[in-house]
Order: C-alpha cells, then structure tokens, then sequence
C-alpha cells in the first residue's frame, strides 16, 4: 500500500504540472510551433544541471566508484540490447514516425522525477540517488546518437562528435571532479551562491518536462490518445518486460544489494518524458511521444507497484 501510494502521489502531482502548459497552448499565449524551445531549455541547460548537482550528494568510496562503472556498463547492455531489439522488430515500419518514437520509449524511463522520490522512500541508502543519475545519462548518450539517428532516420547523430560533445556528457565531466573531491557547495559563501544556482536549475527539470508535455497534449484530440492498442503494448513492453529483463541481467552482477533494488526500481519507471523532448527537438512524432508520456505515467500506478512485489 505504501509503494502504491507514493506512485499515486508523485504521479499526481506530475499531471498537475502539464495543466499550465496545456492552458498556454489552448488559450494561444504560446504558439505551438514555440515546443520545441522549452523542450531545448530543458535538454541543454536542466537536465545537465540535474546530473551536476545528483554528484555532489554522493560521498565518494572507491568502492562506491566501481558500482557505479558496473551500474553503467549495466545499462549500457540493457538499453542498447532492448533499443536494437526493438529497431529490428520495427525497422520494417519506419516510413510511420510513430514506430520510430516507439523504439526508444521501449527503454527510456522517467528515473528523475518519479524514480528519485521512490528511491528515497524505499531504498536505504543516500548513494542510491545517484545511481538514477547514471541511468539518466545513459538514456541521454543513446537518445543523442542512436535515438535521434532512430528518429529522423539520419545516421550523422551516430558520431564521436555527438557522443563527446553532447550535454549529458560535458555535464558529467564538470562533475566528476566535484565528486571524486567530495566538493560540498555548502562550505562557504561563493560556492553556496553556485550550488543554490545549480540546484534551482536542476529542480526545473520535472516540472518543465511536464509542462512540455501539457502543452503537446493541447493539440491532440481523445480518440487517439486512449484508443490506440499499440499504445499499450508499448507500456507494457517497457514498464513490464523491460524491468523485469533488468532484474534478471543485474542480480548476477557483483554489486551491493541496495544496487540492484535502486536498478530495478529505475527500470520499472514510467516513458520518459525525454521522449517527448527528442521528439519535439527532431521534430518527429510528437503525438505519439505525448501519447506514450501520459498513458505510461498514469499506468505506473499498477505497472511500478506489480513489478516491484518481486524486489
């Protein structure tokens, strides 16, 4: 009752924050066309705050370092083998965006907003926050190359340019340092003025993702949102299989037990909005991204707390 009701709660207050968006976009204060710039707001400068400030709640351990390089060779496996799977499965539907979105939204979940408050309650251990950090920049290194190479059907985003080059990574390599120093912000007046900035940036990322996602919401009808079985067996491909093939890949692997609990929980997460996001940069599939965002959302209400009775 107690994991129902915190994904009840979360995923409430997550759908309140569309209601603003969806509003902007219905009473015309905000073009539609105008999307695509919050959605690189928040990719360029929220979310790569985000991964700073997660870094600098960690206490750094060597041994806390080598689980965080096996949770990420991890995710590398589980992402990439689930998204290719899938682009094998779909390639043959391509000319239609929507199997294109659907791809990466089988492996991409909201592990920042949703999962970090899930983790705070039922895993119990202060390092496991930024384990959600290292599943967020993994879905970011494939969503800049592969995904968006997936999306718009065109192989330049498969590049070293785009994969050292990209926000989620330049945003490790500034916190890196911060964390193998154990750099606390709070320690005198100037660095807590920068990780007060930091942080309020990086608080921005949840709600702006949804208010993206009510504004998307806006121009879609009904019908195709909660009438569409394809939709569905998406949700259940990612927030069913998807953490359940997590769990059984990293129960062998030699990392601590709060370690595996804190990946399962990040896999049986909703699609992430940063679907959304990808979509509204590239400009493709947009509908459908919003579609699977709101239906997996509000299914995590059952799909979290079912595959969660197996932890």
């Amino acid at each position: 009752m107690q994991l129902w009701l915190i994904a009840l709660l979360t995923v409430g207050i997550m759908l309140l924050y569309a209601v603003p968006g969806f509003i902007l976009i219905k009473t015309k204060l905000i073009k539609q066309e105008s999307i695509s710039a919050f959605a690189v707001v928040l990719m360029y400068f929220c979310q790569p705050c985000l991964t700073i400030y997660s870094f600098t709640q960690a206490t750094y351990s060597l041994k806390l370092f080598i689980d965080l390089m096996i949770f990420f060779a991890f995710t590398i496996v589980l992402m990439g083998g689930v998204l290719l799977s899938s682009y094998f499965i779909f390639k043959r539907k391509y000319e239609d965006a929507r199997y294109r979105v659907a791809t990466i939204a089988t492996c991409f979940g909201n592990v920042g907003f949703l999962g970090v408050p899930i983790l705070e309650s039922l895993v119990d251990n202060p390092n496991a926050l930024v384990f959600s950090t290292i599943f967020m920049l993994t879905m970011n290194l494939i969503g800049w190359t592969l995904g968006s190479a997936i999306i718009t059907q065109d192989k330049k985003y498969i590049s070293i340019k785009k994969i050292i080059f990209n926000p989620s990574i330049i945003a490790v390599v500034l916190a890196l340092p911060l964390f193998f120093f154990n750099v606390n912000f709070d320690v005198n007046y100037p660095l807590s003025l920068l990780g007060n900035a930091i942080f309020i940036i990086a608080k921005m990322t949840a709600p702006l993702c949804m208010i993206i996602l009510g504004m998307r919401l806006a121009t879609v009808s009904a019908k195709p949102l909660f009438c569409d079985p394809f939709q569905y067996l998406m949700i259940l491909i990612k927030q069913v299989a998807f953490p359940f093939i997590g769990m059984l890949l990293i129960w062998f692997l030699p990392v601590d037990l709060y370690v595996k609990q804190t990946a399962v929980i990040l896999c049986a997460c909703p699609i992430a909005s940063v679907v959304l996001n990808f979509a509204e940069m590239l400009g493709e599939g947009q509908q459908t991204a919003a579609n699977l965002v709101l239906l997996g959302t509000v299914s995590c209400v059952i799909t979290m707390p079912l595959v969660l009775l197996f932890l």
